[in-house]
């Protein structure tokens, strides 16, 4: 694969992975350069970020969890 296509590969895998324009772009100037600890720095942030999300959306979830289980309980009660 030459150098064009595998950069084309990376920036590909940088837009599946949620990367803004920005985050790609640095992450290419290190690729070029071939500063690798940078590029890592790059990614990893941006794998940090994701997680956060990750994790806020897992608490929303378990709000909404809860919030079911109020209302199944509350149903379940006025049953009896």
């Amino acid at each position: 694969m030459d150098m064009e296509k595998r950069e084309a590969a990376v920036i590909q895998n940088l837009r599946d992975a949620g990367c803004d324009k920005d985050t790609i772009a640095s992450f290419m100037q290190y690729y070029e350069a071939g500063e690798v600890k940078q590029e890592q720095q790059v990614f990893s942030k941006h794998r940090k970020d994701l997680l956060d999300a990750l994790h806020v959306c897992q608490k929303q979830i378990d709000c909404l969890d809860y919030l079911a289980w109020q209302i199944e309980k509350k149903e379940s009660s006025s049953r009896k």
